[in-house]
């Protein structure tokens, strides 16, 4: 399976999340090791929700940049 993350940069840090999965984040110091993080927090995440027997959720979102003349 295949999730959107989002990768915001911060003054002095990255952040991740994954909007199919509310409460799924990581954060680092550089965007290599967040994404390392956010891939293991999905696993993690993804365990979870099996050990409890619900189902898993599909992946829906996606996304799209938009120009706009600033």
């Amino acid at each position: 399976m295949r999730y959107m993350v989002v990768i915001e940069k911060g003054p002095s840090s990255f952040g991740a999340y994954v909007p199919d999965l509310p409460g799924c984040i990581a954060a680092a110091e550089t965007k290599e090791e967040v994404l390392e993080l956010i891939q293991e927090a999905i696993e993690f995440h993804l365990e979870g929700i099996k050990e409890e027997g619900a189902p898993v959720p599909q992946p829906h979102s996606y996304s799209e940049f938009v120009e706009v003349h600033a």
